[in-house]
């Protein structure tokens, strides 16, 4: 007995993921301008036409695979924060998922970094997280009245350029301990956290780490 004919809906759902799929596997050797839509569309194994279906233009394509990525880091997030009341702590956990993740998963970082979209909003959705850590952060005290504004956008800046540090220095996990610790150390004070409570919440998330 025949399978049912697959739905419109579902159809469009797989055609959808083999772009994202051939998008994370083209973007990690060259940069969305330099790969032609029919190179897409040949790797997805979908017809042309279908990637306009989906997608406005590569841009919006590029943008749409980094959402996947980063969102399946802020999963990571998640998880690893689970429980956890401090929200200087939780900050500080969400570089340190970062660095994990472009540890474990070098290519799909490295496709994050070729393609991070308009993502530092704090209307954002994939933002959310932080966005309510540093916000509970605020209404504390704990982090200086400048972050309401660009508290953002400088933790999000922080972990990319430790993304990028961790893809230069793949497979070697020398001294990755003491650099994220180091890292979390300066970021935390620019976000205006005191010594005493930084070194707290660092401790904390490197017991967590190695755990």
């Amino acid at each position: 007995m025949s399978s049912p004919a697959a739905t419109p809906s579902a159809r469009l759902q797989r055609t959808r993921a083999a772009l994202i799929a051939a998008g994370l596997d083209l973007l990690v050797e060259r940069p969305i301008d330099a790969i032609p839509i029919d190179d897409l569309v040949a790797h997805a194994g979908v017809a042309k036409g279908s990637f306009f279906n989906h997608f406005a233009d590569k841009h919006a394509f590029a943008a749409a695979v980094s959402a996947e990525v980063r969102a399946d880091v802020e999963a990571e997030v998640a998880r690893f924060n689970a429980g956890v009341a401090d929200p200087v702590e939780r900050v500080a956990g969400g570089m340190a998922v970062a660095a994990r993740f472009a540890q474990a998963e070098p290519r799909r970082t490295m496709v994050l970094m070729r393609s991070l979209g308009p993502a530092t909003r704090w209307t954002h959705p994939l933002n959310r997280g932080l966005k309510e850590d540093l916000d509970a952060a605020l209404a504390t005290g704990a982090v200086r009245p400048e972050a309401r504004e660009t508290g953002l956008i400088y933790w999000l800046g922080l972990c990319q350029v430790l993304m990028v540090h961790v893809l230069e220095t793949v497979p070697s996990r020398d001294g990755a301990a003491e650099r994220l610790a180091a890292m979390l150390a300066m970021g935390l004070a620019g976000l205006g956290v005191s010594e005493a409570r930084a070194q707290v919440a660092i401790g904390r998330v490197l017991l967590r780490t190695d755990a």
